[in-house]
Parts: structure tokens; C-alpha cells; sequence
């Protein structure tokens, strides 16, 4: 299996620029193409505020105003984008098999974690700026819509754009549906790594079979990779892991994303969140 097409939602452009840096790395290693999106918001979504007693006129104002800054933030997006493939020399073509990293970008209407949704189903991976400012990585509508609803894995970018990606590979193994389609997903990044390490705890691990029979599995991929035991920090176990990564000199940490309830305060488990959180490297999870 290889990587042939990536979606890359951009809503923004102080994330952007770091989550297309991190695509073109992508794109670069698989001879991939980059499909750039930009989800306008629909003016209309605010219609239903008639039932909220609001006279015609405020909600033609609403409509207006919404209408005004989602094309002024298409326009940045698409100016950031546009800057950005001139700047690195990216061909902006179709995707086409056998032509190398190349570009598109396309602007669409409607709602963001349906669109995302439904069109990452057709793509190998999808790209997800890390969310900006204040915002909390279990808040992005990309991630969400990706990770639950689209049955295609996930690349979270970093704040900052790594000077590698895929080279030294940390594989979060616990025992559970989710990590074992976890490694699925990263087998193209596993057969491709310099250096791979399966990264467990007694405090991570759930049901099922442990990392040295993963290790087992991997080498029947033609995957030599060593395996580690790592412990909490502080009790935490996200924050042991994320230590173990940066101690192995990781660029890649792939994991399976957990969940209790589809509430969206609590729809990423502990572990899960500190490291979307925190994470200083690109994490590549699938659900």
C-alpha cells in the first residue's frame, strides 16, 4: 500500500503555512499530490436564527457579515496557498499518477466537518493543521470529522513544520482495535522509516497481544523494529509517552485515538489529548 492523494483542510493561515510544509514533505516522500481545501461557511446557516426573534433585516445584516469575513477568509487562505507553492516550486496539477509531488486547492460551501468528512473518503490521508491561538485540538471540526467519520487516518501537524517527517517512527501500542488499525495505516511510514520503535507500558496497555508479538508481526512487513518499555511522568501516561518519542528522536509518533462517549467534551480520552496537545511532532492516528 502507498500514499497516493492527501486532503489538507485549511481554515486558516497561522497554522496553514506549517500544516502545507508538512503535506509537501508528504507528498515529496510518496510522490503524492496535495489536495488543498478551504470550507467557506454557508451565509444561510444563519437563517434558522428567524425562531430566535430576530426581525428579517438583523438576519439579512447577519447573513451579509457572515458572507463578508468567510470571503475575506477564503481570500487569505487562497493568497497563503498560492504564495506558498510559488515559494517551494510545487507543480499545481490534477492528481495524476507518476508526476510526482504536485498541488491543488479548491474552495467549497457548506459545513465543514461534512464536507471534510466525506471527502477525505477518497483520499489515502488527511492533513489537519494543528488548531490555532487558544483553540484545543479536541475542538477542531477537521479532526473530528476525519478521525469518526470519513474511516481514513489522520495526520495531526505540528505548530512547527519538522525538518523531517517518516525517518525515526514511535508506534503507541496497547493491544486495542484502534492501535492495531493504527499500524495499518502507518505501514507505508513503517517500510520507509530508518529506525522504528514500538513504544508500551504496563499502564497503557489493554486486552490483547502484546508489542513484542506487534514487533513479530512487523518483520513479516520486512520491519525490524526494537521495542521499549516507557513509564508515566507525573502519573501521566501521555506525557511518558510523548517523553519516550523525543528521547528516540522520534519525527513520527502513529497511535490509535480513543473514546468513551461522542460528546465532544469527552470524545478523546486522556491520553489521547495530551498528546494532540502537546505533541511537537507530527502524530498520526486513525479511530
Amino acid at each position: 500500500m502507498s500514499i497516493r492523494k492527501l486532503l489538507l483542510p485549511l481554515t486558516g493561515t497561522a497554522a496553514g503555512e506549517a500544516a502545507l510544509s508538512t503535506a509537501l514533505q508528504v507528498a515529496r516522500r510518496f510522490d503524492a499530490h496535495v489536495s488543498a481545501l478551504h470550507v467557506r461557511v454557508d451565509s444561510r446557516d444563519v437563517a434558522p436564527l428567524a425562531g430566535e426573534g430576530l426581525s428579517g433585516a438583523m438576519i439579512e445584516e447577519m447573513m451579509a457579515a457572515t458572507e463578508k469575513e468567510s470571503g475575506d477568509r477564503s481570500d487569505a487562505v487562497r493568497a497563503m496557498f498560492d504564495r506558498f507553492v510559488a515559494k517551494h516550486g510545487v507543480t499545481l496539477a490534477p492528481p495524476r499518477l507518476g508526476e510526482g509531488a504536485t498541488a491543488s486547492f479548491e474552495v467549497v460551501t457548506g459545513r465543514e466537518d461534512d464536507l471534510v468528512a466525506q471527502l477525505a473518503r477518497l483520499a489515502d490521508i488527511c492533513i489537519v493543521p494543528h488548531p490555532e491561538g487558544g483553540d484545543e485540538v479536541s475542538s477542531s471540526n477537521a479532526l473530528h470529522a476525519v478521525l469518526f467519520d470519513s474511516g481514513r487516518p489522520v495526520l495531526i501537524a505540528a505548530h512547527e513544520a519538522p525538518p523531517s517527517i517518516g525517518e525515526r517512527v514511535c508506534v503507541a501500542w496497547n493491544g486495542t482495535p484502534e492501535s492495531a488499525e493504527a499500524v495499518a495505516a502507518a505501514l507505508p511510514w513503517l517500510e520507509r522509516a530508518r529506525a522504528v520503535r514500538i513504544l508500551h507500558a504496563d499502564e497503557y496497555q489493554r486486552r490483547g497481544p502484546a508489542a513484542p508479538e506487534l514487533a513479530k508481526y512487523l518483520l513479516l512487513h520486512g520491519i525490524a523494529a526494537e521495542v521499549a518499555q516507557f513509564r508515566p511522568v507525573d502519573r501521566e501516561v501521555g506525557r511518558g509517552l510523548l517523553a519516550a518519542a523525543a528521547e528516540f528522536g522520534a519525527d513520527l509518533l502513529c497511535m490509535g485515538a480513543y473514546s468513551h462517549s461522542r460528546l465532544r467534551q469527552l470524545i478523546l480520552g486522556g491520553v489521547t489529548r495530551h498528546v494532540l496537545e502537546k505533541a511537537r511532532i507530527p502524530v498520526l492516528m486513525t479511530r
